[in-house]
């Protein structure tokens, strides 16, 4: 497998002496370079002396050298500064565009690591290097853990970037997209995120004071006023009346298909309708809630900010028109650290990054390694493994390492499958 190839190359887990180009010239490898993955070649900026000579250049790996052409490099001015050609198989002398002849290693992958790669994409266990993570070093698991951490807040620095495109660079409708998406707490992610799309901000923005109009913004353009059942209640026909002038007034868009909205195996609690009027109530409260959330440098206050129910109707109600128990529908302690670690601290790293500020970065680093762990199956999975989590920075480092490397079995850019590969037990001591 060529990409074991590029591990052995990267690592020099091969024979450090005794190797030659199929020429027979001595090679010596400085620094094998920096792996590239876009288009061109394998690694750029290569060290290695050939011969008597220093070369400094890029380098390319193949299982066969006839993949040099397969490829079609042969007319590819990017691989002219080629400087070794890297494979198993030397069927063939391969040539640069103008025609000479590019040096040629001869590389097989160690037998030993082979048969751990194979065992590593063959079993059944989850993640597959489960049987070597107790042996890990605490400095080794929490340099990886680090590096997924800033993975992960690059990652979601990426989307909400993303969503700042489209709110007209307006960080406050920004930041009601990336909550809206939250608040449908994963299974109505989408359908939160589609309707905050539909919202008009400067519309809503003449009627934030009046908290029945904001609902009538709201619950219009999600589709859920759309019909008029026979058992319509009193608030739902007055809603529905509001929303019909609102629509007039302002030339709303077209609500969303109420389609959208998934309810099954969903706790009362979590229905949309509740979330919605969880939202309306925020907004109603909380004018200029980013540069609010910016300004706090505590995460209790920032918690404070984020509080919210379902007020009035909504104490009696999950959906339209079926009265229920009454209860206190405020948003719960642990829906509130979700919010905050999947909503405000992305953004301010976000923006952050856009106003070019290391104290809101170290901010949101610091805010997420204040609080308590999330409390979910990818969590426990590397708990029973033998990890310790101890913060939601941990949480969210182990979840961009299940999701981007062991999931995609990408075991050959994580730094524990290296650890597995090399098939070295380091004490738990150390």
């Amino acid at each position: 497998m060529e990409a074991l190839l590029h591990y052995v190359w990267r690592h020099k887990l091969y024979p450090s002496t005794d190797l030659f180009t199929t020429e027979g010239q001595r090679i010596e490898v400085i620094d094998p370079g920096l792996p590239n993955r876009n288009a061109g070649p394998d690694f750029f900026n290569a060290k290695l002396k050939i011969g008597n000579m220093l070369w400094v250049g890029n380098v390319e790996i193949h299982l066969r050298a006839q993949d040099w052409y397969v490829h079609g490099h042969h007319l590819d001015a990017r691989y002219n500064n080629v400087i070794l050609h890297v494979v198993q198989d030397a069927d063939l002398q391969v040539l640069h565009t103008n025609g000479q002849p590019i040096p040629q290693m001869v590389v097989h992958c160690p037998e030993e690591i082979a048969q751990r790669y194979d065992s590593l994409k063959q079993t059944e266990f989850y993640p597959p290097c489960y049987e070597i993570i107790p042996s890990l070093s605490k400095i080794t698991v929490r340099s990886w853990l680090s590096a997924m951490q800033v993975e992960r807040f690059q990652q979601k620095a990426e989307t909400v970037v993303k969503r700042l495109r489209y709110t007209q660079n307006d960080w406050e409708a920004c930041l009601f997209a990336t909550l809206a998406r939250n608040f449908g707490f994963g299974l109505n992610g989408d359908a939160f995120e589609l309707w905050a799309k539909k919202l008009n901000f400067w519309a809503l923005g003449k009627h934030r004071d009046n908290l029945f109009q904001v609902e009538a913004f709201f619950f219009g353009q999600a589709g859920l006023l759309e019909e008029t059942p026979a058992d319509a209640d009193d608030y739902y026909l007055k809603l529905q009346q509001e929303y019909h002038y609102l629509c007039q007034k302002f030339g709303l868009a077209m609500p969303v298909d109420a389609s959208v909205w998934q309810m099954l195996r969903l706790r009362p609690r979590n229905f949309p309708h509740v979330r919605i009027a969880q939202l309306a109530y925020l907004y109603h409260k909380s004018d200029h809630l980013f540069s609010r959330l910016v300004e706090s440098s505590d995460v209790v206050e920032v918690l404070n900010l984020l509080q919210t129910r379902a007020d009035g109707y909504w104490r009696t109600h999950y959906v339209f028109n079926v009265p229920s128990v009454e209860s206190d529908k405020r948003l719960g302690a642990s829906s509130l650290n979700l919010i905050l670690i999947n909503t405000v601290i992305p953004l301010l790293y976000a923006y952050g990054m856009h106003r070019g500020s290391e104290a809101l970065c170290e901010r949101a680093t610091r805010f997420l390694e204040h609080l308590k762990a999330e409390q979910n199956h990818i969590v426990r999975m590397w708990e029973q493994c033998g990890l310790t989590v101890g913060s939601a920075a941990d949480s969210q480092a182990l979840i961009q390492l299940k999701k981007e490397y062991c999931d995609r079995r990408d075991c050959l850019r994580c730094r524990f499958g290296y650890e597995f590969l090399r098939g070295k037990r380091i004490p738990p001591t150390q």
